[in-house]
């Protein structure tokens, strides 16, 4: 059987090449707009692809390209996506060579972003570049990876609302990158204000090990106050670890309340996004309540070599973005949980799966959930025991063959077990969103089925599976 089997149905992928991370999320009344970074040919320079979701964040539409490398330009890498009243700001890294620098391209229309042309590399001619916004001065140099989110009115009175612009940036060398902290009245003349530092325990060894930092603003359900969560990915040793800190930002300063948290357990979800809103998507009293944040399923990060995917060799394409999670904050905290109305488009596609268990499981007992694929051969396991999630992937072979991934629970929340395959994707959810974990697992002749046991006193209390509407 070809690799096809292997492409999520539910899933972000490039139509053709290398996808290397999403780029920038945009909810427009109800309309999701992804952008990401990818390479039409491995090695090749990257460009920015835009897929749309009119029915939601599950099914997906390409659309045409919005950036690629112009004049001296060698590549475009990662940015970030603004609301601009009824039009999008885009944010990207300009890269001439070794050398970087910030751009701004802009449409006064969304829905003219919208566009699918005959020819598969035409370019969006409503998105207008408008130059370079940020590039090198005295402080700091190769300035790239933008993350651009609305200013506060009053920085000691975050009830005030918003005004301006706050732009997370990283500077120097790519073996030690230096977070910035820009600002602009009118997002596009920015005034550097200095690297970012912390006051409070980090949890990390140096800040400067990492890379493509964002912030996101969420409310915290226990106390009431928004607070700035900073989202990470850690280079160590080859592999990629992405997390979050939580704390407040003024002007340059972080103080943290949290130290470093790992945003996902498994193998795979590195560089989160969050998606950002045009005015009017959201009633005014839902803001900052909540977040929905999507990641890259490739935990091996720039030492990854994508000509060994087998997906590229026998189908030309590789990667794949996370499904959307919906993103709380409970007591310093991130809970994630899957997005409304997942359970229907596992059912409306073909081979996509789900199921989902609310579980009593005392100390000492286990869930089990167990992976096959078409020859009959368990392919992955999940084992959840109570105070530790564990998702293994290494008992037939995969090509990303590695020891099995594991995350503590905390034993006051409730036990509950949510898992979902589509493609050569499954990503797991326990106690309610306490705990994710995303892995790539290639399922020979593909997904066939999954079977579910119980040691000691567990119990499963309630279950529900949906299947694809193929099997």
């Amino acid at each position: 059987m070809t690799s096809d089997i292997h492409r999520p149905e539910l899933h972000v992928t490039a139509e053709t090449g290398v996808l290397n991370a999403p780029a920038g999320v945009l909810n427009d009344r109800g309309t999701w707009h992804m952008l990401y970074q990818f390479q039409p040919k491995p090695g090749g320079p990257a460009r920015w692809g835009h897929v749309i979701g009119p029915d939601g964040p599950f099914d997906w539409v390409d659309c045409d390209d919005v950036l690629a490398p112009e004049g001296a330009e060698t590549t475009l890498r990662a940015g970030s996506v603004v609301a601009e009243g009824e039009g999008i700001g885009v944010y990207f890294t300009s890269g001439v060579g070794a050398s970087s620098s910030i751009h701004l391209a802009s449409a006064t229309s969304i829905p003219r972003t919208c566009e699918v042309s005959d020819e598969a590399s035409s370019i969006d001619p409503f998105l207008i570049r408008q130059g370079q916004v940020v590039g090198d001065q005295a402080e700091a140099h190769d300035f790239r990876s933008p993350a651009v989110v609305p200013g506060w009115e009053r920085e000691n009175d975050r009830e005030a609302g918003h005004a301006g612009w706050l732009m997370l940036a990283v500077t120097g060398e790519t073996a030690a990158p230096v977070p910035v902290i820009l600002s602009s009245e009118d997002g596009r003349t920015w005034n550097y204000e200095g690297p970012l530092t912390f006051e409070g325990d980090t949890g990390l060894e140096s800040v400067h090990a990492m890379t493509a930092p964002r912030i996101m603003r969420l409310r915290d359900e226990v106390d009431d106050l928004i607070y700035d969560v900073l989202l990470v990915t850690l280079e160590r040793d080859g592999i990629d670890y992405s997390g979050y800190l939580v704390g407040q930002l003024t002007g340059t300063v972080f103080t943290v309340a949290r130290g470093f948290t790992r945003i996902d357990y498994g193998h795979d979800f590195v560089r989160p996004r969050s998606a950002q809103f045009t005015p009017g998507t959201l009633p005014e009293g839902d803001r900052n309540r909540e977040a929905i944040v999507f990641g890259l399923l490739n935990g091996i990060g720039r030492q990854d070599d994508p000509t060994q995917h087998r997906t590229l060799k026998e189908s030309k394409w590789a990667n794949a973005l996370s499904l959307p999670r919906v993103v709380t904050l409970q007591g310093g905290i991130l809970y994630q949980t899957p997005m409304p109305g997942l359970v229907n488009s596992v059912a409306s596609s073909r081979r996509a799966h789900s199921w989902t268990g609310l579980c009593e499981i005392p100390q000492g007992a286990t869930v089990t959930v167990s992976l096959t694929d078409g020859t009959g051969a368990e392919a992955a396991r999940i084992i959840h025991s109570g105070d530790t999630l564990t998702l293994e992937r290494s008992m037939t072979g995969q090509p990303h063959t590695s020891a099995p991934a594991v995350a503590p629970l905390r034993e006051d929340d409730s036990d509950s077990l949510t898992v979902v395959v589509d493609g050569s994707t499954v990503e797991v959810f326990a106690d309610g969103g306490q705990v994710a974990m995303a892995s790539r697992v290639y399922f020979e002749e593909g997904f066939a089925g999954l079977d579910v046991t119980v040691e000691g006193d567990a119990e499963i209390l309630r279950s529900w599976e949906q299947s694809g509407n193929a099997r």
